[in-house]
């Protein structure tokens, strides 16, 4: 059975209100005490080693009756150390925050002044205790942040984007998604309420006008890339620029021919060279009617009628 996952310090936060009723409450004397029994707490400090000391030395108990008495002893040694950094004000209205800042370091005697090297900061906000973050985890926090939000704009951002084959890329800007959203809220009393989940299903199914386009240009690109060098004309063109022929694909329409009366060369030749009547002068005489053909006869009109046109 694989053991349970050991939770980062910086991650909980712990409390133990049975500690503070058997040490007497929280306050100045007993907050080191308190803080002794967190995990939070080093059992090889020399807090835990000055502790120890007093309870089974009675020249030495003096030592856990006051804070000052406790610090004044740890100060005089060197090593891992518990120390009160920050105490909180004046309790009252407006007098201070209520918190304890506690500093887990090092002490290395030097003159004129000892060394201290801080390894981590916590907080005791009322019977609460906190472990502050590094500096370290602060920016690896800050960068998974920019990252994620940045991941999320990419979305959106794409999703804001268009194309069509007519008008190419283009963005929808904020007014038209704005009318588009105040258009939708907008309701008439007399219209009455189709049923919503329906009808936003059908429209989920509909594909966008982009959509389609995308995918006819995308079909229309496909055909000429397949086809794109290979062309077929119905009637082929033949010949040289400026002279170009259309010829034939084999099918000719049958035009109806009309039987046409065979005439002699005489007749021809004569209609030809036969003057106009408005041009020919008077006492000339009309050519004779050729051969082969009957000549018409006109009705004579009687006296006083009036011919009229058939």
């Amino acid at each position: 059975m694989a053991a349970p996952k050991e939770i980062p310090l910086d991650e909980i936060q712990w409390h133990d209100p049975f500690e503070i009723q058997r040490i007497g409450g929280l306050h100045s004397n007993t907050v080191l005490f308190y803080f002794a029994s967190s995990p939070f707490f080093d059992g090889t400090s020399n807090n835990a080693i000055v502790y120890n000391q007093a309870v089974h030395n009675e020249n030495m108990n003096h030592l856990i009756h006051t804070r000052e008495a406790f610090e004044g002893r740890l100060r005089e040694m060197t090593g891992l150390e518990f120390m009160v950094a920050q105490e909180p004000a004046e309790s009252g209205p407006g007098m201070g925050t209520g918190v304890w800042v506690i500093h887990k370091q090092t002490r290395r005697k030097r003159e004129p002044k000892d060394e201290i090297i801080v390894h981590a900061a916590y907080y005791l906000v009322g019977d609460h205790i906190y472990m502050a973050p590094s500096f370290s985890d602060i920016v690896n926090h800050t960068m998974i942040t920019i990252t994620e939000k940045l991941s999320k704009c990419f979305a959106i951002a794409d999703k804001a984007r268009t194309w069509s084959p007519s008008t190419g890329h283009g963005y929808n800007t904020a007014s038209a998604t704005t009318s588009a959203k105040a258009h939708a809220l907008e309701s008439k009393g007399t219209t009455p309420m189709p049923n919503t989940q329906e009808s936003s299903t059908s429209e989920a199914k509909k594909p966008t006008r982009s959509a389609v386009d995308s995918r006819l240009a995308e079909h229309s690109f496909m055909i000429h890339m397949q086809y794109g060098g290979e062309y077929m004309d119905e009637n082929p063109i033949t010949g040289k620029p400026g002279e170009f022929h259309l010829s034939s694909t084999g099918r000719k329409d049958k035009m109806p021919t009309l039987a046409l009366p065979s005439l002699n060369t005489t007749m021809v030749s004569s209609s030809l060279t036969q003057p106009d009547k408005k041009d020919a002068k008077a006492g000339e005489k009309t050519p004779k009617t050729p051969t082969g053909m009957s000549k018409i006869k006109r009705k004579k009109s009687k006296a006083g009628a009036t011919p009229t046109s058939a």
